[in-house]
């Protein structure tokens, strides 16, 4: 046929088409015999038979349309000549050769001559021979009518009437059939066919009953929804108009249900003009007072209201008018349709939208039901009816929702919520919502409505000002008037959660509500209007929205309703708090609701206070209100809340001057209850307290009279009872600690903080141990407390007068006994404050101070207020120091002088101890205090060695810095150089060295070993090396001390089932031994001078040298020996003392950081403060400690973290834990940028990597290799962002190259390539990739890289366990780089370590066989991905791929017996180079071998699932490969192997087109439609045939259903022949026929399934389509193929038993069938999916016998929805059975 003719497929089943088609019926079989026999011998017959197949064969050379008109005259003209025969030999290729002339592609001429052939053949059968034969002819002439040109319709429609009608009863089976080939002349009431058509379908109908012919409608309407149009216009014409009262069930037949269902799939369909024509037939025959839905199942008519209300979603005015009249009724008074509409419709529409809500269908949006609520709201006479049944319901299905979908955010639904709150109107609304609020506090355990307001307040924007101003100020009144009558009545009510959560709601009701609002009510109507403001605001509230209520004691006074709100609120509060008073504390709940009580007050008063203008006059006891609240606050029960809301509202209306009366609080009793109330919850055990309550201590000083709160404070530390003063001093430790600088804390609390620092020198240890605690735990700052002790010691009335010898004289005398206890006092908090008392009094500044008193006594003494606090304290000391008393007054003054002057002396040598100032020449006492010292020592004299040693110590510093000071080195000197300088200007004394070894050592010394140890760890580095050896030993002895203390926090951290405490260090403890540890590493390592020791928190980044001021920082350039000559280097092996203490020290520092991390995990343990304590300081410790060594030894430090990161499998988990993240955290902590680290690791890499005879220096650490450097700095980059990962470029890029260079493999290769990826893809997401020299580095690096490792991979084949070892067994049994180790396998590694010092450059032996397969899986997770964007080039692109195919992929298939077995990893490797268009060529051939394997169908279909996008993706890259599927030719020796071969590229076919989405391939159809029917043609065995009706499934599944619009012919025939042989002869068991006609049902089943609108015109054929599936009548004979089959093979005689095969579905069994509801809907399914071989064909009876119920019974029940995923399964578990 030439190109512009449309292909004709054509088939032949060879000249034996088979006789006529045998069916059950007797008769016909009688009648087909009697032909047989009549026709056999009849030489005339034979001739007739020849003359047709000659002509049949002439179809062959059909090639354009006047071809087919030649053929069909010809083939006219001889049936013509034998008209004497009434049959038609090989009619089933006549019928399929006439069905094809239909084709509506073809001129209308062909299709007039196929007319006349069909016409002659049906005149010569005559009815009898029609009926016979009924499916073969009207295959062809039912679904052409619709595509029949003008001109032919006549022909056809004549065909129908006069061939068909007569039929009568027989038309019974192909009812549906022939309705549907006649509804499409229904499309236009204009067109000249339509009552030619009504006509034929009246007569048609009358043929058999009307309810058998309106049930078929019924059937249509639900399958077909391109034939709803026509089949409503006919209904409007033949449904007649029905009354309320009038039974339908006489027109549509007893099943009400699928009338319903008809007329809800017409409702839901895309087209309006379908929708419309169902809405008014509803309004014209079955209206919603109608008896049809009044006797309908509830379920039937949800589906009906259901179908029906979804029209308005469409916005359309058409539709929602006939809505609203088919709902409200046919009368236009609203009055009566409101009424009408609650009589019929209001129930069921209320149902059907709540069941929606609550229960939503997977088949529509959530929202769905909400908007079409929102839509009816549109109509008021629905809306408000509708509003009143079903709006609290609605608003609870939309918060279950949007609380369910709170963490996806569901946009449409929140929308939704909005649009609805909106669109409801805000009256109706709020009624509905007083009433239920009102019922709820009715009803105890109830807060449904209460939880619903709360919701809409909060989830819900307010924006409508209405709701503002008018309805929640009412509903805010009308709330606080029923709570106070409900608590005065019964405050124990309080209780209940209805009142609590009724609480709630005002509170959050008063957040959305104008004050103005609530001054003021709305208006009433006339008649309620002039009572309104004597109305209580409940009253008024239910007068307001029309509620009925009656005020059981109404009142005549007028009341601003703002007033009256204040005064429940008053009383409320009021009765709670006596009620609470007089139980002793009440229950929790009772507490509570008297805490919200308070909450709503205080918001309002705080509100009045804000906005309101005028003074409010109230009817209250302001003082029996604040007596009941204070009696209340007494109880022991009462939480801080409650105490905290009571006081803030005391404090609150205390400065309010809007209400009248005022309430006043300045009696001293009040106030003193209310201070000691809340300094009982300044206690250690309640911290979260604390601050709140310190803020309402000070408001209360602030408006209380001035000292009051002062005294009360004072007066209760000095209670009699110690216990009350040690709480009383916790206390107070809370409220100074918590109190901020600018509130002159020391000021306005002097005394309480005077009695504290007495403490310090107390008799009493108890009372010293309180005081020295709370310094330790509460002070803050020493400046707050050293300013008030300044302000008095500068005190005016101290006068003194210069002596010209220098020194001061006393004017008068003053209170020297005061000024002698401040100095105590003083003394005590130098002596107690240290260090860090000077560090902060030297660092600030009295411009700093808030006390302006103080500043101005400065000014007056003469001291500038740019001197910081320590140099006006020596001031002031110094002149304490040289002041005399006058000779007239000198006897009483002297003594206590001479105290003062103690005290100053030891204040100032405490401060000179830490060499703040210059000091005389003392270098005379320094061998007295040694040789005290030494026989003190001896002697076993503790006491005084301490005191001793610390004058020691301050003497050797200031003569140390005295000498340095006076002979200062030039900065450009040398470390040597300025040791010289030290040595010059100080002297050891001889017996120093001995003294220390006795002091340390001798065992009676031990308990002040910690006081020798201090002075060890200041004195040892002037010392070095001659006190070297103790640093070891002590360095090892303070590491396993802080293990065991490490272990014991951590201990403590876990819950604990007993109640004992585990005993766990201070924080302090920690700090100390982090100290001691800290000095002895740095002294252990190094003898250089160590400027930096002392500076702690000097930043990383600083360097050494810029360090100054401490003492040490001076005196380590002077004790430094002679013999300091060897480097660091030298010094720093793994094999010497210093370098193991800083490797131990290290592990210790690691596992405190990463361990010591506080996470909180009950949040409900008291212990929890203090341990968060304990360990956030011993963290913050550790961390400076960590950076100190690291910049005194950076690259041992960071080797030695490695190490400890390596060993330790939690460090090196992939997780996002803690332990994980620490040691990089800890990296980035210590080294300043990224850039340094990754700088230093490459260093220790390329020392480790350059060979021995080349190194220029030693790993630092030996016992550390390259393999866990590297895998460290992967995991280094993978943190980094991309800048950064820009600025590490440069120093990676340098070792890469250098591997890349390398000649052999080595591990490190791999190693380099997985970091280089990870540093590629962050730098190729930065601009910096257009840089052409960052460009060509990566290319080329990555390029060498991936090379070497494909090679080595390639080369590891000849041994290739990664092929045959899965990737879990490699994560198992193999090491990842090196494996994971537990604590076993530590003891391992390190004989591993000491065998050899240096690793050996290749392959370590812990990786063996893995590593090829662990390459080879990041290749394919990561290398591949990543080609283009790090190769760029297509070329390298294509070569790089090239080589993996060739060393990888390929090797990895052909080692496994089935090709689509091949491990997920080079299934992964395709997936990705399918992404790359370069690689194309190098892919595809090696594809194309797995694809043309004749194993491959013998894998299992989920392992081909995987495989699909790569084989589309050939198919899509490659145009020639369709083709060459399709011609690919086969010439083997044997007929069996070829039909096998040929089944397989059937097989190949099929799964080609299935890895195709929806018409992917459709393009290819002709060519593909042209094989099969070449198949069909040319080759019988069944086992290829079963291929071509898989091929026909895929084909269904993968195209558009009228893309196969002229095969229908040739499939329809095959099945046809295929089941009419059964029929004819049954096969025997084991025949090899049995699989084709498995493969035939199959192919049914599905199209059975699917359900398309192209084949429902002929299913008929096979199975009962109509209502006799279920409703069989009484006469009734199979018709359908399958119905006869049932019969046919059921009636067989039973074998042998034997094993039964089962279809594995549960099939009905009766008729009596329950169908599942509207929103329950089934998905249909194929019944054979699960079936793969029969054996005998009565394993299809179970099928035969019920196809035609279940295909009823699934369009009935699930609205054409299938389930596709089982579908799709069935057909790849029969392409991949395993044969």
């Amino acid at each position: 046929m030439s190109s512009k003719s449309p292909a004709i497929p054509q088939t032949s089943t060879g000249g034996n088409s088979g006789a006529n088609a045998a069916a059950v019926d007797p008769t016909k079989s009688s009648t087909r015999d009697k032909l047989h026999q009549t026709y056999a011998s009849d030489p005339k017959y034979k001739k007739y038979t020849q003359q047709v197949e000659k002509c049949l064969n002439a179809f062959d050379n059909v090639h354009e349309w006047a071809d087919c008109i030649a053929f069909l005259k010809q083939l006219l003209k001889t049936f013509q000549s034998y008209m004497q025969f009434k049959e038609i030999p090989y009619k089933l290729i006549v019928a399929k050769r006439l069905s094809q002339c239909l084709n509506p592609a073809l001129p209308t001429g062909v299709h007039q001559r196929a007319l006349d052939v069909y016409t002659h053949i049906l005149s010569v059968l005559g009815t009898e021979g029609l009926k016979r034969d009924l499916p073969l002819w009207s295959s062809g002439l039912f679904p052409f009518f619709e595509y029949a040109a003008t001109s032919v319709k006549p022909i056809l429609l004549t065909i129908y009437d006069t061939h068909y009608l007569p039929l009568q009863a027989g038309l019974r089976p192909v009812m549906k059939s022939f309705i549907l080939a006649l509804l499409p002349g229904l499309e236009e009431e204009t067109g000249e066919f339509f009552e030619k058509v009504l006509n034929l379908l009246d007569r048609l109908s009358g043929t058999v009953s009307p309810v058998f012919f309106i049930q078929n409608i019924w059937l249509i309407m639900i399958t077909m929804s391109s034939a709803r149009g026509t089949a409503l216009n006919f209904l409007s014409r033949r449904l007649p108009r029905l009354h309320a009262d009038e039974d339908i069930t006489q027109i549509v037949g007893r099943d009400i249900g699928l009338m319903i269902r008809a007329f809800a799939a017409a409702l839901e369909d895309d087209n309006l003009l379908v929708r419309r024509g169902a809405l008014d037939i509803l309004l014209q025959s079955m209206r919603i007072d109608s008896a049809a839905i009044k006797r309908a199942h509830s379920e039937d008519s949800v589906i009906l209201m259901r179908a029906a209300t979804g029209v308005v979603l469409r916005r359309d005015l058409s539709l929602n008018r006939r809505l609203y009249t088919w709902l409200l009724g046919p009368d236009e008074k609203s009055e009566n349709q409101i009424v009408y509409l609650r009589q019929h419709a209001l129930e069921l529409l209320n149902t059907t939208l709540k069941d929606e809500m609550f229960a939503p269908s997977g088949e529509y949006s959530e929202s769905r039901p909400f908007k079409i609520f929102i839509s009816l709201l549109d109509k008021w006479e629905i809306g408000s009816a509708l509003t009143d049944v079903l709006v609290l319901d609605a608003l609870k299905a939309i918060r279950f929702l949007m609380q369910r979908d709170a963490e996806e955010r569901n946009e449409d639904i929140s929308m939704t919520a909005s649009t609805l709150y909106d669109a409801v109107e805000p009256s109706i609304l709020w009624k509905q919502l007083l009433a239920a609020i009102m019922k709820d506090l009715t009803e105890d355990k109830k807060t449904g409505a209460i939880d619903l307001t709360l919701f809409l307040l909060r989830s819900l924007p307010l924006q409508d000002d209405e709701v503002r101003s008018i309805h929640l100020p009412v509903i805010f009144a009308a709330i606080t008037d029923r709570l106070q009558r409900e608590i005065n009545n019964d405050p124990s009510k309080a209780a209940e959660a209805s009142v609590r959560e009724c609480l709630a709601l005002q509170e959050e009701i008063f957040k959305h509500i104008p004050l103005e609002s609530l001054s003021q009510r709305p208006g009433l109507n006339a008649a309620l209007q002039t009572s309104a403001s004597s109305l209580s605001s409940l009253a008024f509230s239910y007068a307001f929205y029309g509620l009925d209520f009656t005020e059981s004691r109404p009142s005549s006074r007028v009341v601003n309703p703002l007033v009256a709100v204040l005064e429940h609120m008053f009383s409320t509060s009021q009765a709670l708090s006596r009620s609470l008073s007089t139980q002793h504390g009440g229950s929790i709940e009772l507490r509570a609701a008297f805490s919200q009580v308070l909450r709503v007050l205080s918001n309002i008063v705080r509100a009045v206070g804000r906005s309101c203008d005028a003074t409010l006059g109230m009817s209250w006891d302001p003082s029996e209100w604040l007596h009941s609240m204070l009696d209340c606050l007494d109880l022991e029960t009462v939480n801080f809340t409650l105490v905290d809301q009571a006081v803030s509202l005391i404090l609150s209306l205390h400065g309010s001057q809007k209400l009248s009366p005022k309430l006043s609080m300045d009696r001293r009793p009040v106030v003193s209850r209310m201070v000691k109330k809340l300094f009982r919850y300044l206690h250690q055990d309640l911290a979260t307290c604390h601050a709140r309550a310190v803020n309402l201590i000070w408001s209360i000083e602030s408006l209380s009279r001035p000292h009051e709160v002062e005294s009360i404070i004072a007066q209760s530390m000095c209670s009699p009872e110690s216990r009350n003063v040690y709480e009383a001093h916790e206390a107070f430790g809370v409220l100074w600690r918590l109190s901020e600088d600018d509130s002159l804390p020391g000021v306005r609390l002097k005394v309480p903080l005077m009695i504290v620092l007495e403490t310090l020198k107390h008799d009493d240890p108890s009372l010293r141990r309180v005081g020295e605690t709370w310094m330790r735990c509460n002070l803050r700052s020493y400046i707050r407390v050293l300013e008030p002790i300044l302000r008095d010691l500068l005190d005016p009335s101290i006068r003194r007068i210069p002596k010209e010898i220098g020194g001061y004289v006393y004017e008068k005398s003053f209170d020297q006994r005061y000024v002698a206890h401040l100095l105590e006092i003083l003394l005590s908090i130098v002596q107690f404050g240290g260090q860090g008392f000077s560090k902060s009094a030297r660092g600030t500044f009295f411009r700093r101070s808030f006390d302006h008193v103080l500043l101005q006594r400065l000014s007056s003494a003469g001291i500038d207020a740019e001197t910081s606090y320590l140099d006006a304290l020596i001031e002031v000391l110094s002149r304490f120091l040289q002041s005399e008393p006058k000779d007239q007054v000198a006897p009483v003054m002297q003594p206590l002088n001479t105290v003062i002057q103690s005290s100053a002396i030891d204040l100032l040598q405490t401060i000179v101890a830490r060499g703040e100032i210059e000091m005389l020449a003392v270098e005379i006492l320094e061998p007295a205090v040694i040789g005290k010292l030494f026989l003190c020592v001896h002697l076993h004299c503790l006491d005084l060695q301490n005191k001793l040693l610390r004058f020691l110590h301050s003497i050797i510093s200031a003569s140390t810095s005295y000498a340095y000071n006076g002979n200062p080195p030039p900065e450009d000197r040398s470390a040597e150089g300025s040791q010289e300088s030290g040595k010059r200007g100080y002297s050891v004394n001889s017996l120093l060295t001995q003294t220390i070894i006795d002091g340390i050592a001798v065992p009676r010394n031990r308990p002040v070993m910690q006081h020798w140890l201090d002075f060890v760890l200041m004195a040892v580095p002037q010392f070095q090396p001659a006190l070297q050896g103790v640093i070891s030993p002590i360095a090892d002895c303070l590491c396993r001390q802080l293990r065991l203390l490490l272990s014991d926090a951590l201990k403590a951290s876990q819950p604990r089932e007993n109640e004992r405490y585990p005993r766990v260090a201070t924080d302090a403890e920690f700090v100390m031994l982090l100290n001691a540890l800290e000095r002895l590493l740095v002294l252990g390592l190094t003898q250089k001078s160590d400027a930096n020791l002392q500076e702690d928190d000097t930043p990383v980044q600083d360097k050494p040298g810029a360090e100054s001021g401490g003492i040490l920082g001076y005196v380590s350039n002077v004790f430094t020996t002679d013999n300091a000559s060897s480097t660091v280097e030298d010094q720093l092996t793994s094999h010497s003392p210093g370098y193991k203490s800083l490797h131990d020290g290290i592990r210790v520092l690691l596992a405190i950081w990463v361990n010591m991390v506080w996470h909180d995990t009950t949040g409900l343990r008291p212990e929890a403060d203090s341990l968060s304590m304990i360990y956030n300081r011993t963290h913050a410790r550790c961390r400076r400690v960590l950076e100190h060594l690291f910049r005194a030894h950076p690259t041992e430090v960071l080797e030695s973290v490695i190490e400890c990161w390596d060993h330790d499998a939690l460090l090196r988990s992939k997780g996002s834990n803690q332990s994980a993240t620490g040691v990089f955290d800890l990296v980035d902590v210590l080294i300043a940028n990224a850039q340094s680290a990754v700088h230093m690791i490459c260093d220790s890499i390329s020392v480790r990597l350059s060979n021995t005879s080349e190194r220029s220096r030693r790993p630092a650490n030996a016992n550390l290799s390259d393999v866990v450097l590297f895998n460290f700095l992967e995991q280094y980059l993978r943190r980094l962002e991309g800048p950064l990962a820009l600025q590490v470029w440069g120093r990676f890029m340098q070792l890469a190259k250098d591997l890349a260079s390398s000649r052999d493999f080595k591990v490190q290769v791999f190693l380099a390539l997985k970091c280089l990826c990870v540093l590629g893809d962050k730098v190729t997401q930065t601009t910096a990739i257009d840089d052409k020299r960052i460009k060509k580095d990566l290319q080329e690096t990555f390029g060498k890289l991936l090379d070497a490792c494909v090679t080595f991979v390639g080369r590891s084949t000849d041994q290739p366990n990664w092929i045959r070892r899965t990737t879990k067994e490699s994560l198992v049994n193999g090491r990842s780089s090196p494996a994971l180790r537990g604590a076993s396998d530590v003891k391992l590694d390190e004989k591993a370590d000491s065998s050899s010092v240096v690793p050996s450059d290749n392959a370590k032996p812990t990786w063996g066989a893995e590593l090829p397969s662990q390459i080879t899986a990041f290749i394919a997770s990561t290398a591949v991905p990543d080609l283009r964007r790090f190769l760029m080039d297509n070329d390298k692109v294509a070569s790089a791929c090239s080589n993996i195919v060739y060393y990888i992929v390929s090797p990895g298939i052909k080692m496994k017996a089935r090709p689509f077995d091949a491990d997920a990893v080079v299934v992964d490797i395709f997936r990705e180079m399918i992404k790359i268009p370069p690689a194309m060529k190098v892919w595809r051939g090696a594809v194309i071998d797995v694809l043309y394997d004749h194993r491959i169908f013998n894998s299992n279909s989920s392992v081909a699932t995987k495989w699909k996008p790569i084989i589309k993706a050939l198919f899509d890259a490659d145009k020639t490969s369709f083709p060459d599927l399709l011609s690919r030719p086969i010439f083997l020796p044997t007929e069996k192997h070829e039909m096998l071969l040929r089944s397989l590229n059937l097989r190949r076919l099929a799964l080609v087109l299935f890895t195709g989405e929806k018409n992917h391939f459709l393009t290819q159809l002709p060519a593909v439609q042209e094989k099969l029917v070449d198949i069909l043609r040319n080759v019988p065995s069944p086992i290829v045939q079963c291929e071509v009706y898989l091929c026909i499934r895929v084909l269904l599944c993968r195209l558009a259903a009228h893309s196969m619009t002229s095969f229908w012919p040739v499939i329809l025939t095959e099945l046809y022949r295929i089941f009419e042989l059964i029929i004819d002869s049954i096969p025997s068991d084991g025949s090899e026929d049995l699989q084709l006609i498995l493969s035939a049902s199959k192919c049914l089943d599905l199209l059975l399934t699917l359900q398309t609108e192209e084949f429902q015109i002929h299913q008929w054929i096979f199975i009962t389509d109509t209502v006799d599936a279920v409703f069989r009548p009484d006469n009734w004979c199979p018709e359908s193929m399958f119905d006869q089959l049932a019969e046919v093979v059921g009636s067989l005689p039973i074998p042998e038993p034997r094993e039964q095969h089962s279809i594995g579905l549960p099939l009905p069994t009766s008729t009596s069938l329950a169908f599942p509801a509207h929103s329950d809907r089934a998905l249909r399914k194929p019944m054979l999916r699960s079936i793969r071989q029969i054996d005998s064909i009565r394993d299809l009876i179970p099928f035969f016998s019920h196809v035609s119920i279940t295909s009823y019974e699934s369009v009935y029940a699930s609205g054409g929805n299938i389930d596709w995923e089982a579908v799709e399964q069935g057909i790849l578990d029969d392409m991949f059975d395993g044969r």
